[in-house]
């Protein structure tokens, strides 16, 4: 690849040059848009991990101990909307994602920047909405599920109103991102070469502008019953239930990979770098990317086993249930035969992408038992369910986005990390969240049902214990956030290329001039080399 002097120091600062809040609300430069997205999204992670600390502080007994069973409803609501809706959905695909698509493909913007500025205010609209719903908050859990939703005296007109805005946000970036992957890639930088981050961005896209729009219909469908008393989901009126289930589900099992596989684009960029060796089995990481997205469509009649389906349906959601896996083992398989004798190093982003296959390995492993007929009768609404779930997204999607902060931080800063506090924080939040959420499998295994604010004495113990986890938790992202904000301002100055990265984001300044290339390179060669070219 063509590329500027990988160890010269940026003076100046790049996109970040000009200041003043018009330069950013009005912005059309993708690497501002995606900065705007991750603040934003980070914003609410902290928000929704505040409301899950005082969640875990009300299950420190069993029986009342912060609020009233009502607050308890509402806060978990609230937690699970503002973590799946505000931070994992948007946070990795429109954030690291705007921020990152253009420079790894040699473009100088995505291929329709209005129409990318427009999608971030419309989630911004509908955050704004969301929040107008808290007037007459939600206590439905995150889910909605009707018949309980449409009688609700919650504002759930306006609720829906919010995530159909969100969604349409949504839909329009992963337009931006199909397009601008097909038209704008630099010359020589064929299908094969492509970074394997675009790959899951591709697939991702697809997702989002295929499922986005069921989700949406489906709380439009919601509101219209609210408002005008036409009879959907409400089997007074004639509705049906659990049509809701199955509209929810169609798009809330295929968004999974929404959340998912830009984590898994992260962690194969990282793994190479950072283990001095060619990626292993390029493209089955490629093709199983779309393979999840495609069959991620499939199988969202898992989540209703116990709501009341044919033996026949049931058998086949859960042969494809298990099928799914195939696609996510290639690539589990490819990044460990990666490592094999690699020349590995462990800087926080290795630590981090090593966290996320092993915490994500415990989330598959697990899946198979909700998956299977027989054990999901047992477990589900269970706290295996929410272990499950966490060691997936938490330990899949929110760890893989670390990783890449960590990561990009140079690049999208122009400034390095503390190292030895990043690596304390890793440790810190590694021990914290394995306490907190690996005790969930056993109380789940033994019947505590989740979404309740009480449980019997006999689960006391393990409630405690994933408490004072939730508090290590804490405090190791806490650290983590101190060390960012302690590197954009005061980190060492970074050079363009200092983790001796192939792929084009590293060819040029850090951080990025305002159209990323001075001349759009020609690429000759795939962008994983390493240990075949001098770097």
């Amino acid at each position: 690849m063509s590329h500027t002097d990988a160890h010269a120091i940026n003076e100046d600062r790049g996109y970040l040059t000009e200041r003043g809040f018009r330069s950013w609300a009005c912005t059309l430069d993708h690497k501002r848009i995606g900065v705007l997205y991750l603040f934003t999204t980070l914003f609410f992670f902290l928000a929704g991990g505040v409301i899950a600390l005082l969640m875990r502080l009300e299950l420190l007994t069993p029986g009342p101990t912060l609020m009233s069973d009502h607050t308890y409803n509402v806060l978990f609501t609230l937690h699970g909307a503002i973590m799946i809706f505000l931070f994992i959905i948007p946070g990795i695909p429109s954030g690291m994602g705007n921020f990152f698509i253009p420079l790894l493909i040699g473009a100088r913007d995505v291929a329709f920047p209005r129409l990318n500025l427009l999608s971030y205010w419309i989630f911004i609209g509908g955050i704004v909405v969301i929040l107008a719903s808290l007037v007459s908050p939600m206590d439905t859990g995150w889910t909605f599920y009707t018949p309980y939703s449409a009688r609700t005296g919650a504002a759930v007109a306006t609720l829906s109103l919010g995530i159909f805005l969100v969604g349409m946000s949504s839909i329009l970036t992963g337009l931006n991102f199909i397009v601008t992957t097909h038209r704008l890639r630099a010359p020589g930088l064929t299908w094969h070469r492509l970074p394997l981050f675009i790959w899951a961005m591709y697939a991702t896209s697809i997702i989002q502008v295929i499922a986005t729009p069921v989700v949406g219909i489906t709380f439009l469908l919601l509101a219209a019953e609210r408002i005008f008393g036409i009879g959907f989901f409400d089997p007074a009126k004639g509705g049906d239930p659990l049509l809701f289930q199955h509209f929810f589900w169609f798009y809330s099992h295929p968004v999974v990979y929404v959340m998912i596989l830009p984590a898994m684009g992260v962690i194969t960029e990282i793994i190479p770098v950072f283990s001095r060796k060619p990626i292993f089995g390029y493209r089955a990481i490629a093709y199983s990317s779309l393979a999840i997205a495609f069959i991620g469509f499939l199988v969202w009649g898992h989540h209703m086993f116990v709501s009341g389906m044919s033996h026949v349906a049931g058998v086949i959601f859960s042969f494809l249930t298990f099928f799914v896996a195939v696609p996510t083992g290639v690539k589990v398989f490819n990044w460990i035969a990666t490592l094999y004798r690699g020349s590995i190093t462990f800087e926080s982003p290795m630590l981090y992408a090593l966290t996320f296959i092993f915490l994500f390995v415990i989330g598959g492993l697990t899946g198979p038992f909700l998956g299977a007929l027989a054990t999901d009768v047992h477990l589900h609404d269970t706290y295996f369910v929410v272990a499950h779930f966490h060691y997936t997204m938490m330990g899949g999607t929110v760890m893989g986005l670390f990783a890449g902060l960590h990561y990009w931080f140079p690049k999208m800063t122009g400034r390095m990390l503390n190292e030895t506090v990043a690596k304390l924080a890793w440790a810190i939040t590694f021990v914290g969240f394995n306490t907190t959420f690996f005790v969930m499998f056993i109380l789940g295994y033994h019947g505590m049902p989740r979404r309740y604010a009480e449980y019997l004495p006999k689960y006391h113990a393990d409630n405690v214990f994933a408490t004072v986890g939730s508090w290590i938790l804490a405090v190791g992202v806490v650290i983590m956030f101190a060390n960012f904000v302690w590197g954009m301002f005061w980190g060492e100055k970074a050079s363009a290329n200092p983790w001796r990265g192939l792929t084009l984001e590293w060819q040029t300044p850090s951080p990025p001039p305002t159209e990323n290339f001075d001349e759009i390179p020609t690429v000759t060669d795939w962008p994983y080399g390493y240990g075949k070219k001098a770097v």
